[in-house]
C-alpha cells in the first residue's frame, strides 16, 4: 500500500459500501424500521412516520433553545441597562445618607426587591442612613474571608431591619471602606425566595459594591 495513500475514514468506507450495494438496506424491512425508513410504490426510499417524528422533534428542540437563549439575551441586556442608570444615581449621591437612600431607591424602584442597605464595622460611628456592625460581623455574616453570599441566610435578616419580615432571599456583598479599611456589606433583599440563590454569579452585586465603596470614600465620617 502506497503510503502517501490516507486511509478511508469509517463513515467514508460505510458509503462506499452502500453506493455499491444499495439493496443492503433496501432489501432489510428491519433495518429500514430501525432507521424510521421504508420503501414506496416506486421502489424509492422515503422517510416514515418515525423519521419524520425525529426530524420534528430536533426542530421543536432546536427552536426551543433558539427561544431560551433569546430570551436570556434580552434579560441580560435589560440588566446591564439598569445596572448602568443605577451606578449613575449612585454617582450623584451627595453624601453618605444620600448614598444609602439611593441605594435603597434603585433596589425597590429599578430591580422590584423589598430593600437594600449598606452596613459597615466599627470602630468609629456608622454614617447616616447606614447600619452599625460590631467588628467582626461582617465574617458571621458572609463567612470568613468570602467575598459574597446569594440566597437565603438567616443571620443576615437584622441588616433590613423593619422590613426584614418581607425579604426572602439575599445577595451581599462585602465591602472596604476608608484607609485603614473597615469591613462592610452591601446588602440586597428579595420577596421571592428563588430571587437570589446560592448558583447564581454575584458579578453585578460585587459591581454595584465597588461604585458604593468608590463613592462612599468621596467623604470622610464625621
Amino acid at each position: 500500500m502506497n503510503t502517501a495513500q490516507k486511509l478511508d475514514s469509517p463513515a467514508e468506507e460505510l458509503r462506499r459500501v452502500l453506493r455499491s450495494h444499495p439493496d443492503l438496506i433496501r432489501d432489510d424491512p428491519e433495518l429500514l424500521a430501525d432507521l424510521g425508513l421504508r420503501v414506496d410504490a416506486a421502489n424509492l426510499v422515503d422517510f416514515g412516520p418515525a423519521a419524520l417524528a425525529r426530524v420534528s422533534e430536533a426542530h421543536r428542540r432546536e427552536s426551543s433553545v433558539r427561544k431560551k437563549l433569546e430570551a436570556m439575551a434580552r434579560a441580560n441586556f435589560a440588566a446591564q441597562a439598569q445596572i448602568h442608570a443605577a451606578v449613575i444615581d449612585l454617582l450623584e449621591a451627595r453624601n453618605h445618607s444620600d448614598l444609602a437612600r439611593r441605594v435603597d431607591d434603585l433596589a425597590s424602584l429599578r430591580f422590584g426587591l423589598v430593600t437594600a442597605t449598606i452596613a459597615i464595622e466599627g470602630p468609629g460611628r456608622a454614617p447616616a442612613g447606614w447600619h452599625a456592625l460590631v467588628e467582626g460581623q461582617a465574617d458571621l455574616i458572609l463567612g470568613p474571608r468570602k467575598l459574597d453570599r446569594m440566597g437565603f441566610h438567616a443571620p443576615a435578616l437584622g441588616l433590613f431591619g423593619a422590613k426584614a419580615e418581607h425579604v426572602r432571599s439575599m445577595a451581599m456583598v462585602r465591602l472596604a471602606i476608608w484607609e485603614p479599611a473597615r469591613q462592610g456589606v452591601l446588602a440586597f433583599g428579595s420577596p421571592d425566595e428563588k430571587g437570589f440563590t446560592a448558583d447564581m454569579g454575584a458579578e453585578l452585586v460585587a459591581f454595584l459594591g465597588r461604585v458604593v465603596e468608590r463613592t462612599a470614600e468621596r467623604w470622610p465620617v464625621l
